[in-house]
């Protein structure tokens, strides 16, 4: 069954899923990003004033992580259950290290003895997150095994050197995305240590993407041979974008700007997402379940859209309102 064939509310859904998975790459990523950089810090003051930088914010930012989740579940349970199946054991690594970051988070501040103990989970927590997530979509590319519908490969088959690379460019991506966020929340010398490290950051991430190029020439073609890249020509637009503004996020932080950074890495990452949709779509789960055939019955599929488009909507403007409340840079912290 071909995406033309899925229905209008399929689509939507589909739809409200991706953009999901958008925001809460961008919103979570920059706060696991600072939870990556923090464990570079070894002032005390310095790791206060970088976790004030995403205090009111990250808890919030999971809220995406969620409707992604309950979303599959409702509206394409093909997908759920295959997703499940096949990330098995980096979806408990994900859960761990969001609970265990979250825990630090706040029990940092209550001891001084163990300290170091929730320091160390804080950013090792914010590492493995953002590791399972780039292995997990290195794993997509190179495509699940699925029969019938059903997960046939097995619980280790996602830990292949191609997931591996993409998930380690996921941490110096999501710490370049953090980078920004704190010389856009920041002053004196923090913000100076955020800028310089952001030339440094970009360079790793163009090396990584490089080597990823490298490897599916040569030893591992399945990761973009199944795709729809080489048919779409016009998609390359997209990491050629993304590449110009990896460049633009390095100019900008040499000129000291405070917002262009931040900007330039969002867009190199929505460049990134397009570019996985070029190659995947009309798939959800590559490259074997469509929109169309994972969707769950339009009768249901209607049920739950009275329902998002109440909740969706004040989601978001509770998320935008959060972010325009605690909007400017942090001077004394937020308590």
């Amino acid at each position: 069954m071909s995406a033309l064939q899925a229905s209008d509310l399929a689509l939507f859904w589909a739809g409200v899923i991706a953009l999901s998975i958008m925001v809460y790459v961008i919103l979570d990523g920059f706060d696991l990003g600072v939870g990556i950089l923090f464990g570079t810090l070894r002032e005390e003051r310095q790791r206060v004033q970088i976790m004030n930088t995403i205090a009111p914010f990250w808890d919030g930012n999971e809220t995406w992580l969620v409707i992604v989740g309950a979303g599959l579940f409702a509206t394409f349970p093909v997908v759920y259950a295959v997703f499940m199946s096949a990330f098995y054991l980096p979806v408990l690594l994900l859960l761990f290290g969001l609970i265990f970051r979250g825990v630090a988070f706040e029990f940092r501040h209550r001891t001084q003895r163990f300290r170091w103990l929730w320091d160390a989970g804080f950013c090792l927590g914010s590492v493995v997150v953002a590791f399972v997530q780039g292995a997990a979509v290195g794993a997509m590319m190179r495509g699940i095994a699925v029969s019938d519908g059903q997960f046939t490969g097995g619980s280790l088959d996602w830990l292949h050197p191609f997931s591996v690379l993409t998930g380690i460019g996921l941490v110096f991506g999501y710490a370049l995305l953090g980078a920004g966020w704190v010389v856009v929340k920041s002053e004196g010398d923090l913000r100076d240590w955020a800028h310089a490290r952001i030339p440094r950051l970009a360079a790793i991430v163009f090396a990584i993407i490089g080597l990823c190029f490298v490897v599916v020439l040569t030893v591992d073609a399945g990761a973009v041979a199944q795709s729809h890249l080489r048919e779409r020509a016009w998609g390359l637009a997209f990491p050629l974008l993304g590449v110009v503004a990896l460049g633009a996020a390095v100019l900008a932080a040499r000129a000291r700007r405070d917002h262009g950074p931040f900007g330039f890495t969002v867009l190199f990452f929505l460049c990134a997402f397009l570019t996985l949709g070029v190659m995947f779509w009309p798939f959800m789960v590559p490259y074997q379940v469509t929109v169309a055939s994972a969707a769950a019955p339009d009768a249901s599929l209607q049920f739950l859209f009275y329902g998002g488009v109440v909740v969706l909507p004040i989601i978001a403007v509770y998320t935008a309102g959060v972010y325009w409340v605690f909007r400017g840079k942090v001077h004394t912290g937020y308590e």
